[in-house]
């Protein structure tokens, strides 16, 4: 498994119009995250990255949305998404549609998002998936130059790796949109076959309570009463005594 920190310059697309099918692609992800923006509450939330400014929230609840990156053309706040220019715990909400797809050091991304998320908040998460057609496709000579292809591209087990680390418990999870395209049988390939989905898409919370336990947590709750030394037979000795 390669490493997550690479040294390799990675420039992400300003927007979905500079890859190949990125209609669909931005189509098919906010379709496919509709269902949760209307679960998402709070005060703030944090678009990182020009892929994720361009994707449609207005159906989440949160009415104040930023968007944050280094260069895009719907951006509000320049910033380096490894040094995000917020105060901790106070975000309620961060989307990262392909924002480590195009990261030289993912997990920093990772840890800063948490930095300033709230107790309980929310970390959506969406990629490309390597074991799908595209990511096989990644292999052809050329290809790797263009985006999405010179994106990096991690499975869904090794992003549920990272966030269990952080102490983030899934809620859902999904692959999906095998081919780019609707027509000519497109939509029934990717509802027969969405294990082999090209976009990945992890929603997460943040908690503050060990979600596995601990040897020391398991210890700790099994704790047994000490007997106090001569106490019982001290005890019994005076009441000996009082009887007689």
């Amino acid at each position: 498994m390669k490493p997550a920190k690479t040294r390799q310059i990675l420039t992400a697309p300003r927007s979905w119009r500079d890859m190949p099918w990125g209609d669909y692609f931005r189509d098919a992800l906010t379709q496919q995250l509709q269902p949760y923006l209307g679960k998402l509450y709070g005060f703030h939330m944090l678009k990182l990255g020009s892929l994720s400014a361009e994707i449609n929230t207005s159906q989440c609840a949160i009415s104040h949305q930023v968007n944050v990156g280094i260069e895009g053309d719907d951006l509000q706040v320049i910033a380096n998404t490894t040094q995000l220019p917020f105060e901790a715990k106070s975000i309620d909400a961060c989307l990262l549609a392909h924002t480590l797809s195009w990261s030289q050091d993912p997990h920093r991304v990772l840890r800063e998002v948490d930095r300033v998320l709230i107790d309980d908040g929310w970390m959506i998460i969406s990629g490309f998936n390597p074991f799908s057609l595209l990511g096989i496709s990644k292999g052809i000579p050329g290809l790797h130059k263009r985006a999405p292809w010179s994106g990096r591209m991690f499975s869904q087990t090794r992003l549920l790796d990272w966030l269990s680390l952080l102490n983030y418990e899934v809620v859902y999870r999904t692959r999906f949109q095998v081919v780019p395209w609707h027509s000519q049988g497109g939509k029934v390939i990717s509802a027969h076959l969405p294990a082999l989905g090209c976009l990945n898409i992890v929603v997460a919370r943040k908690r503050t309570f060990p979600l596995t336990p601990t040897k020391m947590k398991k210890s700790l709750s099994k704790a047994q009463l000490r007997q106090t030394v001569n106490a019982t037979r001290q005890f019994r000795e005076v009441k000996d005594q009082d009887s007689t």
